[in-house]
């Protein structure tokens, strides 16, 4: 029995595929994390969903801000951008099953030792508040008025976190952090224009996952969200968005010993540019 953290999917189902061939996954004995954005920008949102829907118990999956979209575009809070790919779910016939199962899932998750994040943790939230955090979203995800939420969800403000948040803006902080965060200042504030690499990070700002003293660094982190970044394996922390949507690598991490599965991709997003 073996436990595989997989990067972002964004519906490059034939690439997951090829992946689990590959680590010859056992649906009977083996789970599968995934970091969040399993659908968007590839071709086969819909038959990704299906297959970790239809896995149960032995898929733990949380929300990436590709997923988030998909839901607000269901739920008529969201508009369709030039780049989206995200037909197949909203015209498929278990629609509403699809985005039930899905507006379901955690903002984060814990076990193995492990914590699982789609983009990143404050340096003020300690693993146990973040978990707490998360759990706020969820209730508003899964509260019977789930849509007001997610009309509410979309901004860049407030960009740095204060427990005195409340209402729309504390969530909002909340979803941005986990879902969005690249980089942010030694005291939190986040910045959201960066999406290249190290080496065009704007002064002043950091990688989160290199706040000196983050609350969060005792417990090792696996994410996915920064393609430009790459593959990042370190003892606190494994960033696993390799770029498959982009024509890189779709990556599985065996979180038992640390070893690394990789498939090549071929470029879903008819560039190969990272974003």
């Amino acid at each position: 029995m073996a436990t595989y953290a997989i990067g972002d999917i964004q519906g490059g189902f034939e690439a997951l595929e090829r992946l689990l061939e590959q680590i010859r996954f056992d649906s009977a004995a083996d789970h599968l994390w995934f970091v969040g954005d399993l659908v968007n920008r590839g071709p086969q949102s819909r038959a990704t969903l299906r297959f970790i829907k239809d896995l149960g118990e032995r898929a733990a999956t949380v929300l990436g801000n590709h997923d988030l979209h998909l839901l607000a575009v269901a739920a008529g809070c969201g508009r369709l951008r030039r780049n989206d790919t995200l037909a197949d779910v909203l015209e498929a016939e278990d629609r509403d099953e699809l985005i039930e199962w899905l507006r379901q899932r955690p903002l984060m998750h814990v076990g193995n030792g492990w914590a699982m994040v789609h983009a990143g943790l404050l340096p003020q939230w300690s693993i146990e508040a973040a978990l707490g955090l998360a759990g706020e979203v969820e209730a508003a995800l899964r509260a019977p008025h789930w849509r007001e939420f997610l009309a509410t969800m979309y901004g860049n403000q407030p960009a740095r976190w204060s427990d005195g948040l409340a209402g729309a803006d504390r969530l909002r902080v909340i979803v941005n952090a986990m879902t969005r965060l690249r980089v942010c200042t030694p005291d939190g504030t986040m910045e959201f224009e960066h999406k290249t690499g190290r080496d065009t990070i704007p002064a002043g700002y950091v990688p989160w996952f290199d706040v000196p003293q983050r609350k969060s660094a005792g417990t090792p982190i696996v994410c996915g969200h920064w393609s430009a970044l790459g593959l990042v394996m370190r003892p606190d922390l494994a960033a696993l968005d390799t770029g498959c949507l982009w024509g890189g690598r779709l990556s599985a991490l065996r979180l038992e010993d640390r070893t690394l599965f990789q498939c090549r991709c071929a470029g879903m997003a008819g560039t190969t540019h990272w974003q």
